[in-house]
């Protein structure tokens, strides 16, 4: 597989180069700045660019510019984009179109060697990869301001189990993969699926990237409000770099 990474960080740029090297991936070019990147897809025809939301010059939002210019410019090059924390406005930004071959990850999740290098072979061939984290949090922050008179709506009134359906879809698994994973059995999963998407108004799609992209456009439009970005609760963070060095 060949690869860009664009991470701001030298040591986290050069841990992600030393581990993608050792699993015998082709590393085309590792960065910095947002602005060298169009050149470098353009000559290296990546398979997968890795990408933080944060690059320079500005270090706002600029890896989302360019993993959207490069699908726009070269159809097929998958992306994986990572942030600290996940925010609902990159989100909506990047699953606009086709969501196919594009991944969604707190940066925690890439700092594991395993879930790395499982997210980006599923980004490579097409799939889809979002942080289910991006959906629990949105989910807590959805209630928040609610009174209790209020009627639950929306995420509110998706059940736990509903909400761990909810997660695993927006991972891009299919009904079998969710029925292994929760130890239930597919005939669940479906009844759970279908109150998910009941509960939520959205019309189900045998497509599992349309169904994901159709949670991940809901969630987007019921984000907190712009300026913040979604918190991770600390119990939910996982111990950083124990397998990349």
């Amino acid at each position: 597989m060949r690869l860009v990474i664009a991470e701001g960080s030298a040591i986290l740029r050069a841990g992600l180069a030393h581990v993608l090297d050792a699993r015998g991936h082709e590393l085309a070019a590792a960065v910095h700045d947002a602005r060298v990147l169009p050149a470098l897809i353009a000559t290296h025809r990546p398979d997968v660019l890795v990408t933080n939301v944060r690059l320079a010059p500005t270090w706002t939002d600029e890896g989302v510019t360019a993993a959207l210019h490069a699908r726009r410019r070269h159809p097929g090059t998958g992306v994986l984009l990572f942030s600290a924390s996940p925010d609902p406005r990159h989100v909506a930004r990047l699953f606009t179109d086709d969501g196919s071959g594009l991944g969604y990850l707190v940066q925690d999740r890439i700092t594991d060697a395993d879930e790395l290098l499982e997210s980006l072979t599923r980004v490579a061939v097409g799939g889809t990869v979002v942080d289910p984290r991006l959906v629990g949090a949105l989910a807590a922050g959805s209630t928040a301001g609610r009174s209790g008179q209020d009627p639950p709506h929306g995420l509110a009134a998706l059940s736990p189990r509903e909400m761990d359906v909810l997660s695993l879809m927006a991972q891009g698994r299919t009904n079998s993969a969710i029925a292994e994973r929760l130890v239930v059995s597919q005939g669940t999963v479906e009844k759970r699926v279908a109150a998910v998407f009941d509960k939520l108004d959205i019309p189900g799609s045998p497509s599992d990237n349309r169904r994901v992209l159709a949670v991940l456009r809901y969630l987007a439009e019921r984000r907190q409000p712009a300026e913040q970005p979604v918190a991770i609760r600390p119990e939910l963070r996982r111990p950083m770099l124990t397998r990349v060095a």
